[in-house]
C-alpha cells in the first residue's frame, strides 16, 4: 500500500496559474488513470480560462469562496461544494473575499501541462 501526505508533497505552478502540491499523477506517480491535487490561489486570485483536450476534472473546495465559469455559466462555490468539468470545457475559477482558496483537483486522465490549452 502507497500512502502520501499532503505536508510532504512539493508545490509547483500549473500552466493556467494556481499552485499546486500533487498526491499523486504524472509528475509524481503512484497512479497511471488519474490525478489528485491541493489546489491553491491567493485571495483576489484567478486562474487564466482554459481546457482540457483530455482530461475530465472535478474541484472540491475545502477553503474559501469562489466564482467557477463554466462554459460561460458562473455559480459562486462554498467550502464543501464541487463541480465537473467535462473535458474540452472551457473554464476558470477565481478566489472571492478575503482568505485564500483551497480546493482538491482530480483529474482522468492525470493532469498535464501539454494538455492545458488557452484562448
Amino acid at each position: 500500500m502507497e500512502t502520501r501526505s499532503l505536508d510532504a508533497a512539493e508545490a509547483f505552478t500549473t500552466k493556467d496559474g494556481s499552485t499546486i502540491r500533487e498526491l499523486f499523477g504524472v509528475p509524481t506517480g503512484g497512479t497511471s488513470h488519474q490525478s489528485l491535487a491541493e489546489a491553491m490561489l491567493p485571495p483576489g486570485g484567478t486562474t487564466q480560462r482554459h481546457y482540457h483536450r483530455r482530461s475530465e476534472e472535478i474541484y472540491f473546495l475545502l477553503e474559501g469562496r469562489a466564482e467557477m465559469e463554466l462554459e460561460g455559466e458562473r455559480r459562486e462555490l462554498v467550502r464543501g461544494e464541487g463541480v465537473a468539468i467535462p473535458p474540452g470545457a472551457w473554464h476558470e475559477i477565481k478566489t472571492l473575499g478575503d482568505s485564500e482558496l483551497r480546493f482538491l483537483c482530480c483529474c482522468a486522465p492525470p493532469y498535464t501541462h501539454d494538455d492545458t490549452y488557452f484562448e
